[in-house]
Order: C-alpha cells, then structure tokens, then sequence
C-alpha cells in the first residue's frame, strides 16, 4: 500500500510485464497467460485485445486452461477477434476438460442459447451440472431452471453424462 500511495504502483506493474514478456517470449506458458491477462486488463500497459488475444492463444496452446476460458470469452464477445460461437465453444470445451467450472458453465450457456453448437438441454443441462459439484452458483440456478422444461428422460440422459464425463475425468464428454 505504501508503494501504491506514492504512485509506485504502475512502476512495479511496468516491472512485472517486463519480466513476464521475458519469459513469455522464451515460450513459458504460465507467463504468456500472465503477458495475456495484463494487456487484457490494462495492467501495466494500455488494453489492447488484440495482444491480448495473441498472448492467450500461445498460453491455450500450450494447455493453459485459463488462456483457453478467456479466448472461449474473447470469441463469444467478439473482442480482439470476429465475433465466433464456434471458436469459443472450441476453446470453453478445452477448459471444460480440464476442470474449468467456469467454462463447464459457459458451455451450458451455449448449448442453452444455441450458440455455437446445436440448442440441447441435455447438453446444457450437463454442463451445468458439473459446474454445480464445483459450486458453481449459477450453474445450480440454470440447471434448477432448465429442468423445469425436460422430461424426466432427459434429466436422467443429462445426469447420466454427468456421471460419465466425471468418470473420463471431464474428457470427451456428451
């Protein structure tokens, strides 16, 4: 606090991109993420999603899953890139199979939505409900939501998929 009350703060934020384009540049991708979030967020440097999304993708690549959930966003909202459904379920899916609640709930959304893939509440359904076991607030609203619309059949299909995608550790699921 004290270094941010005489204006220090931008100086070490400055600091810290430095380093993490260092070691962003020689291919860690811890750092590329890093590199990504801060020009994603304009820390240290003025906001640019272009860069943004550049950093991401070489993070993602490399299995970042939380490079992956934030390109899955960047496509879905259409920010340093063409908007693009199918790219961001591409990249929430990837995240999702690593455990990401927070893309197994925007892969929810999407499949709620018919964004990027088929309308399927079964799928939707599933999704939400991984997210749900890791507390996911919102995932156990929509679920609670969407089942009011499903036949006794298809939640049963859903939480049997749930099961299954569990089972496989998240991989390949629905």
């Amino acid at each position: 606090d004290f270094c941010l009350s005489r204006g220090l703060g931008d100086v070490y934020k400055r600091q810290a991109l430095k380093w993490s384009q260092l070691a962003a540049n020689q291919g860690v991708a811890q750092a590329q993420y890093n590199v990504g979030s801060m020009y994603d967020n304009g820390t240290g440097v003025l906001e640019d999603d272009t860069e943004a999304l550049k950093w991401y993708r070489l993070a993602a690549d490399q299995g970042i899953a939380e490079a992956q959930f934030n390109l899955g966003l960047m496509y879905a909202n259409g920010e340093g890139v063409a908007e693009d459904y199918k790219q961001a379920v591409k990249w929430y899916r990837l995240a999702a199979e690593q455990g990401d609640a927070d893309a197994q709930y925007n892969l929810g959304v999407m499949y709620d939505k018919g964004e990027g893939v088929p309308e399927d509440n079964v799928m939707a359904y599933m999704w939400w409900n991984l997210a749900a076991a890791q507390g996911d607030e919102n995932a156990k609203e929509n679920k609670g939501k969407l089942q009011d619309s499903m036949t006794s059949a298809q939640i049963e299909e859903a939480q049997t998929l749930s099961r299954e995608c569990l089972a496989k550790d998240y991989k390949h699921c629905g």
